[in-house]
């Protein structure tokens, strides 16, 4: 009843007109790139990598190197973030999309790829079908909402891809079927596995420049590991309709930058329970980081004004670092005290 109480009160208020006005009033500040600008990159156009992250990165390269690779120490290796060479692999080793053993890897990529792809055959199909009518014009209509002031997701040939991964995640999870926010979940996956392919900066890449068979990977290897944490919440029961607010809806996506997400899911892939119990921990500290601005809000419009437009826009690696060592604090502190989750 809460739950439904405030967002009844929000749409009354015209919360997105507030915040569109308050978002006008304030001053200019330069336009920072929200995805490349990742201080672990060392790729053309930025400052060659420390000696600490060439360190890091080798580090990496040889738990990587392995037949096996030891999925535990490289857990504690991506917790701190995982350098942009290496991350797509770690991503898909640490989801469980590819397996610790080498030797089976590209036999796994090829047998995922080719059943994604059976799936577009069987259903693609049938999304203007009476009974999936519904699903398919709000995925459509969501799609040019996904990170619109970042102009790769605004190309053609992107939201076909988004649209197809939908489509087909809804076909496949009737239980639940679409929801909006889930078209932010593809994002972080679809442009750390982009970046596998390029080295340039991302934001403004045409990715029609791209083999179609390396675009077909990118769109299969985003579904699936997409899949992996739809499945790691549902583990937990954590559903997508008992969500609060969006900062649980959308993992905080809409409330960060995309760079910063993305360095979020390197300890979230790291994390045993990542992507369910130590996001709350996040969200608690994320709450605590603004407690000196909401205090100083004094009415509800005011509150949740702020409380949806947070000024996270200029964050990077060091802010999201303290955001996520004062997580795991409260993660040590409360975790052997499950009664805190009643309060």
């Amino acid at each position: 009843m809460l739950i439904k109480a405030v967002f009844s009160l929000l749409s009354e208020v015209g919360i997105e007109q507030a915040v569109l006005h308050r978002q006008q009033s304030l001053p200019h500040r330069p336009v920072i790139p929200l995805v490349a600008r990742i201080a672990d990159q060392n790729t053309s156009g930025t400052p060659a990598m420390t000696q600490r992250e060439a360190s890091r990165l080798d580090k990496f390269r040889q738990v990587l190197a392995g037949p096996n690779t030891d999925l535990e120490e490289l857990r504690k290796l991506s917790w701190s973030g995982i350098p942009r060479q290496v991350r797509p692999i770690t991503w898909k080793l640490l989801s469980g999309y590819l397996p610790a053993n080498a030797e089976r890897r590209e036999s796994t990529l090829q047998r995922k790829r080719q059943e994604y792809f059976g799936f577009i055959e069987q259903y693609y199909d049938s999304r203007n079908d009476e009974h999936h009518q519904d699903t398919y014009r709000q995925i459509h209509i969501d799609i040019p909402r996904t990170n619109p002031l970042i102009p790769l997701f605004q190309q053609a040939s992107v939201q076909e891809i988004f649209e197809r991964i939908l489509f087909i995640w809804a076909i496949r999870h009737p239980a639940s079927g679409y929801v909006q926010g889930i078209n932010d979940l593809v994002t972080p996956f679809f442009v750390v596995y982009v970046f596998e392919y390029i080295e340039e900066e991302v934001e403004n890449f045409n990715v029609s420049s791209l083999q179609e068979e390396v675009l077909q990977n990118i769109e299969a290897d985003s579904f699936w590991c997409m899949k992996t944490v739809h499945r790691h919440m549902q583990q937990y029961e954590v559903e997508y309709l008992q969500f609060a607010f969006r900062w649980m809806n959308n993992l905080l996506m809409r409330e960060l930058p995309l760079r910063c997400t993305i360095r979020l899911w390197d300890t979230y892939q790291a994390e045993p329970e990542g992507f369910s119990h130590f996001h709350l921990y996040v969200c608690a500290a994320f709450l605590v980081r603004w407690r000196k601005e909401i205090l100083e809000e004094k009415d509800f419009q005011g509150l949740m004004i702020l409380l949806q437009n947070l000024p996270t826009m200029h964050w990077g690696n060091e802010e999201v670092s303290v955001l996520l060592a004062e997580a795991y604090r409260l993660k040590f502190a409360f975790a052997d005290a499950p009664n805190h989750y009643k309060r």
